[in-house]
């Protein structure tokens, strides 16, 4: 089995519950908050170590107090290895803004990624053999980010959040997982479909919610179908399939396989509330809950 190592980010997950998205210049009242780990770094480390992947993990954070819980759930967690940096800025906070019908917005900071140094990418991945994977983000800079896809042999980009051109890190990557906003806005337009043919020389993969997603490789686009459940949440169905689909490919699945269990795995998180909680547990992650792990 090969190795995945996750470079990314940390962040201190805030969700508000609202009837609907707020329109432009709109006050709603939410119902609760919730505080949770997140950060789109930890969740696919936690998802890809869950579903059985030797992962190591590096990211930046602050030194504030709050930062004890999530010290804590990461320690709770099946990681390999875990390479905190301490850059100075404090951790980075997001905003989950979350509708009753399971659609979301995010608000999120970025300092502390933004101080996530050069040299600290290059000594987490120089351990990083032939066969083994990293999975990046869109959260750190695109100079670290970009060093990071051209020292690795098989790079999976998740170009969540679009921050900076994300031009020469899909050119490297060895696959590429986009949605279909962030699809569009990279290939100028383009439906699903097609845009995951576009995304980059390697594999394309274009998530689409409840469509599915639509997967390119050799010039041919596939359709796999999703799971027919009810979303209560989707905020970390995104970061579930990335996750798992890094760990089913150092496992040594197709990429069919590892798509198909990727779905699996993010049917369950979008029946959850929130993110870091909805992650398919390691029990559930084996046995998949009654679901489709080729």
């Amino acid at each position: 089995m090969s190795r995945v190592f996750v470079l990314g980010n940390i962040s201190i997950d805030v969700t508000l519950r609202v009837p609907r998205l707020p329109l432009p210049g709109e006050t709603l009242m939410a119902r609760g908050i919730a505080r949770a780990p997140g950060g789109k770094g930890l969740n696919q480390a936690v998802a890809a170590a869950r579903a059985g992947a030797e992962v190591f993990f590096a990211a930046a954070v602050g030194r504030e107090a709050e930062m004890g819980f999530v010290h804590a759930a990461l320690a709770a967690e099946p990681l390999a290895g875990l390479r905190l940096v301490y850059p100075g800025p404090a951790t980075d906070l997001s905003t989950l803004i979350v509708a009753e019908d399971g659609e979301n917005s995010i608000i999120s900071t970025g300092d502390c990624c933004d101080a996530f140094p050069l040299a600290e990418a290059e000594a987490f991945l120089a351990d990083m053999g032939e066969g083994d994977i990293l999975l990046v983000q869109g959260n750190l800079t695109a100079a670290v980010t970009a060093a990071a896809v051209r020292r690795a042999g098989r790079a999976i980009v998740n170009t969540a959040p679009i921050r900076w051109d994300m031009a020469e890190v899909v050119r490297g990557a060895w696959i590429t997982v986009a949605n279909r906003v962030e699809a569009a806005a990279i290939t100028g337009g383009d439906e699903p479909a097609r845009a995951a043919g576009r995304l980059g020389a390697g594999i394309g993969i274009v998530t689409a919610g409840a469509e599915g997603c639509f997967v390119a490789e050799g010039g041919r686009v596939r359709h796999f179908p999703a799971a027919g459940v009810r979303a209560v949440d989707t905020t970390g169905a995104g970061d579930v399939f990335c996750g798992v689909l890094a760990a089913r490919m150092a496992g040594g699945a197709g990429i069919d396989a590892a798509v198909a269990g990727a779905q699996s795995a993010a049917a369950i998180a979008v029946g959850r509330a929130g993110c870091f909680d909805a992650i398919p547990s390691v029990a559930e992650m084996r046995e998949g809950k009654g679901l489709l792990f080729l």
